[in-house]
């Protein structure tokens, strides 16, 4: 019986990680700031948030996070990357800087900052696959998903058919944050995921 609070990290180099954390802990979790890689051992799960995607590329490189994060992937640690952290998980980038990397893992083509600047931000309500009722999605210099391979799901779309929210096994990935409205279903997916593999483990 799997008794003690999950243990879920938020990658803690740039972005917004701070509002991923209120929603984490007011859902029960234990959270983690993940900046070095020993912070990755005993977690449950991991957030990827927004930001800047090249720079958290680089500096996951720079602070040695890039293998332990893989391999946490390749282990089936379920994963949940909002805006630049949809980005890191998608396979494929339309857009990406010279040299920058993704960890993979969502089998889709993701291109950066589709919907355009900062001023082109903007804020909708989408439905999304498995939620009842519609989610709050905030949208800000955001990604679009603009192939989804055979391997993942898409989950959500706008009114347009563009795609913003893919799922495959245990990971998760929205262009939008729902961080930044107080939604926490996306969220409680992710816990879903990670209470069910640790329930799995513990067999």
């Amino acid at each position: 019986m799997v008794t003690s609070a999950l243990r879920i990290g938020v990658l803690a180099l740039q972005g917004d990680v701070r509002e991923h954390a209120a929603i984490l802990t007011s859902l029960g979790a234990e959270t983690v700031a993940v900046r070095r890689p020993e912070q990755m051992l005993g977690l449950d799960g991991l957030v990827l948030p927004g930001g800047e995607s090249s720079v958290i590329d680089k500096l996951s490189r720079i602070f040695d996070l890039r293998r332990p994060i893989l391999d946490a992937i390749a282990d089936g640690m379920p994963m949940y990357g909002t805006c630049a952290g949809l980005i890191l998980l998608a396979d494929d980038i339309e857009g990406a800087i010279d040299g920058q990397l993704t960890f993979g893992g969502l089998d889709v083509t993701v291109a950066r900052n589709a919907f355009g600047g900062q001023v082109e931000s903007f804020e909708t309500e989408l439905a999304v696959a498995g939620i009842d009722g519609a989610v709050a999605a905030t949208f800000i210099r955001a990604p679009l998903i603009t192939r989804v391979g055979p391997r993942a799901r898409a989950i959500a779309s706008l009114p347009d058919g563009g795609v913003v929210a893919v799922e495959q096994g245990n990971l998760l990935g929205t262009s939008f944050h729902p961080e930044m409205n107080g939604e926490t279903r996306l969220h409680e997916r992710l816990l879903d995921l990670a209470h069910a593999r640790r329930v799995a483990r513990a067999a």
